[in-house]
């Protein structure tokens, strides 16, 4: 079959399409006929050397495809032959066939298309897991989702507003706010000309945000804390700003604070099933009633791998970019 492969490290040249074996599902997987992949900025930071897949795991990137069915391992009786599916992946997404685990595969959603749905297994699981299974959001509260525009941006937005939460972004344009705002953001702060603590607490009388979801780290880890609100979780998914930052402990033990800092890829399997599980009880059905709906951006042939990279790049997009294998 094709398939993205990284030979070296490097810019968005690195991905080379090449010839590899099919892979054959093991007992509890199946294996998808892929029709679309998602694109994530953990695949720009494998592609460069800095995320690599865990031991034993395929070193092709992609952690989010749509498809079909073409094959079923031995213990499998919730999927067959020809379901149109979707999944989360711990790598191998950009190629024809890949093999998954049976409890990380999810229904392609009703009115949603078999491509459209490759945008939805990673942002809705890293979503749902962080601000809600861990982060315990509530109606009333305050949600601030740093790069609102985002592919996990557009789906939080989404989520948060949907169970009553008001909720809070940064984008770095007034186009890519005024998309935010559409979806359901009340309170928009453009990162490039306005300090994002000062505007949240103005906007909320001095309260704060009782969740942040960051894919930052370290550049923004004590402005965050600023921004949390009292008994506020703050929720770091990335490292775009860096590994290493300081915290104010005094700050965070007068608010009551909590830092949690998580990551998808290298959850046993057994976690990735609960939450691909709680995805499809609660997502699930506000996707198939048009409450919530997957934001593409882009489309872009498998053997172009390397223009969708760039496109991520340059932070050009507003939701998910794609790669198709037809």
């Amino acid at each position: 079959m094709k398939a993205i492969t990284i030979p070296e490290a490097g810019g968005p040249e690195a991905l080379v399409l090449s010839d590899v074996d099919t892979p054959e599902p093991q007992d509890g997987e199946v294996r998808i006929r892929v029709s679309a992949a998602g694109v994530n900025r953990a695949d720009t930071l494998q592609r460069q050397g800095f995320y690599n897949p865990p031991e034993g795991q395929t070193e092709i990137p992609g952690l989010e495809v749509s498809g079909v069915i073409d094959a079923v391992g031995e213990g499998v009786s919730e999927w067959v032959v020809g379901d149109e599916v979707c999944a989360l992946l711990v790598g191998g997404g950009y190629a024809e066939q890949v093999t998954v685990p049976a409890g990380q595969v999810l229904p392609v959603p009703a009115g949603v298309g078999l491509v459209e749905a490759a945008a939805l297994p990673e942002v809705t699981s890293t979503v749902w897991s962080n601000v809600f299974l861990t982060a315990n959001l509530q109606p009333g509260e305050t949600l601030l989702v740093h790069g609102g525009s985002s592919g996990i941006g557009t789906i939080a937005i989404q989520l948060a507003r949907e169970v009553g939460a008001r909720v809070a972004v940064t984008a770095g344009s007034q186009e890519k706010l005024d998309f935010c705002r559409e979806l359901g953001a009340e309170i928009l702060i453009n990162y490039k000309e306005q300090d994002f603590v000062e505007e949240l607490k103005k906007a909320t009388d001095g309260h704060g945000a009782d969740v942040i979801l960051d894919n930052m780290g370290a550049k923004y880890l004590s402005r965050n804390v600023d921004a949390l609100a009292i008994a506020g979780r703050l929720v770091i998914i990335g490292m775009q700003g860096g590994t290493k930052g300081e915290l104010d402990i005094n700050t965070l033990l007068r608010k009551r604070g909590a830092v949690i800092a998580t990551s998808l890829r290298a959850r046993p399997v057994a976690e990735k099933a609960t939450i691909i599980a709680a995805v499809r009880e609660h997502v699930w059905p506000m996707v198939a009633q048009g409450r919530v709906r997957p934001v593409v951006h882009s489309r872009h042939p498998l053997a172009n791998a390397s223009d969708a990279h760039a496109e991520m790049e340059a932070s050009t997009h507003i939701g998910k970019i794609l790669l198709l294998t037809d």
